[in-house]
């Protein structure tokens, strides 16, 4: 009985070790010489690292991060997510983190893929499927997880990427292998995250929707009670909701925007710092840039005088 189990193992290991090659090939293919590919399939984004990154502050949108090959981190807060080829990523909000690729290399870049989530196609799924929907008193986690790649998983993907070369079945075919995916996921370890993002009702979709309406004003001065009121929530309410899922407050969080903003706004408009500063809503240059380098590691025009110095080392390396 167990020599039937270790084979049943072994053979599982080996299934899951063909597709997962069969899916870097394809991805290391198409992002061949970047970094960064937006395929014409619709939310799908494929990834390539030849080394591993410095710590990177962006916005994560509500999304799967499936690693194919080699290993990346993400923080939010003082919780740390590490994933690799065995743990993906899974996002039910917008949250800003900070991300580092810690394994890779030329021999074997670091190569993963993003799928955007369809909240209304999940929503019709668990209304076609009849999955329970969450109750509004179900304890809430973080809006951030990580969750079980399976052979099943990965082969759904490799459909998916395997689809881009046939550029006019994409319209027909992805919407349908997006659909399974979602579904894998609704019925994963990960499903309960899903019916979260899904419900209307949810804490976590009042949490999204002041979400939204920071990302919209960030620059403008933000006022606590008229938040809560749009995302039908006491201002103890929202605040407790907003730290258990996002790890921060809605000021802190209105802060990351400005300052990712303004960290883009520099980088590729060539708007130095007082203007940048200006323009996502700070009224003091000095309050800017102090909090710049808490965030940053370093003061605006050195931390962009950087980042240009490395993107055009990278330039030159794949030109």
């Amino acid at each position: 009985m167990n020599k039937r189990k270790q084979t049943s193992r072994s053979e599982e290991a080996e299934r899951f070790e063909a597709v997962r090659s069969s899916l870097a090939e394809r991805i290391a293919r198409w992002t061949a010489g970047v970094e960064q590919f937006a395929t014409g399939s619709p939310g799908l984004t494929l990834y390539r690292h030849d080394a591993p990154t410095e710590a990177m502050s962006c916005i994560l949108e509500p999304a799967i991060a499936l690693t194919i090959q080699g290993a990346k981190r993400a923080l939010l807060g003082d919780d740390v997510f590490a994933y690799n080829r065995h743990r993906f990523l899974i996002t039910s909000l917008d949250l800003p983190v900070v991300l580092r690729t810690v394994e890779a290399s030329c021999e074997a870049p670091y190569l993963s893929l993003v799928l955007r989530l369809d909240e209304r196609a999940i929503a019709e799924l668990m209304l076609q499927t009849e999955l329970p929907r969450p109750t509004r008193e179900r304890p809430l986690g973080r809006g951030i997880s990580l969750g079980k790649t399976t052979t099943t998983l990965l082969e759904v993907f490799d459909r998916l990427v395997k689809l881009l070369d046939e550029p006019a079945a994409v319209p027909v075919l992805a919407p349908l292998i997006r659909k399974e995916i979602f579904y894998r996921l609704l019925v994963s370890d990960q499903g309960a995250l899903l019916r979260q993002l899904a419900s209307a009702g949810s804490q976590s979709r009042r949490v999204a929707r002041a979400i939204d309406w920071l990302k919209s004003n960030f620059a403008v001065p933000l006022h606590i009670e008229e938040l809560a009121a749009l995302s039908q929530m006491s201002t103890s309410r929202l605040h407790h909701h907003f730290r258990q899922l996002t790890s921060m407050s809605p000021l802190q969080f209105q802060k990351l925007l400005r300052l990712n903003e303004a960290r883009r706004l520099m980088l590729t408009e060539q708007l130095d710092a007082s203007a940048a500063a200006f323009q996502v809503g700070y009224l003091s240059p000095s309050q800017f840039s102090r909090e710049y380098s808490r965030q940053f590691g370093a003061p605006p025009r050195r931390d962009i005088e950087r980042l240009l110095h490395l993107y055009r080392a990278e330039a030159e390396v794949h030109a």
